[in-house]
């Protein structure tokens, strides 16, 4: 597949990009996302100025990538875990047998 040229509205500005068409439906989709949570911000706060809402956006969406990033480092670490207990158990079984 190859690049495709589209044009993305964030914040009432227009974005022409080059991206690769397995990735156009997941990039319009963030930019929809984008814009739905500063209309929400637009709605639920005193904060008329573009720039605030964006900041406040982006703030909202890198603490969500984190919280996920922690998250998934928890539970590979549960999973590790896990792995070795079941190791231990199937090794302790057939020394046994």
């Amino acid at each position: 597949m190859g690049d495709i040229s589209i044009k993305i509205n964030i914040a009432d500005r227009v974005y022409p990009l080059k991206v690769n068409m397995e990735e156009e439906e997941i990039i319009r989709r963030a930019a929809k996302l984008i814009n739905d949570r500063i209309k929400d911000y637009q709605e639920n706060y005193a904060v008329k100025d573009k720039q605030d809402l964006l900041s406040m956006c982006v703030l909202h969406y890198a603490t969500t990538s984190l919280k996920a990033e922690k998250q998934v480092m928890i539970e590979d670490t549960e999973v590790t875990e896990k792995v070795y207990q079941l190791d231990k158990l199937l090794s302790d079984f057939f020394s046994n047998s």
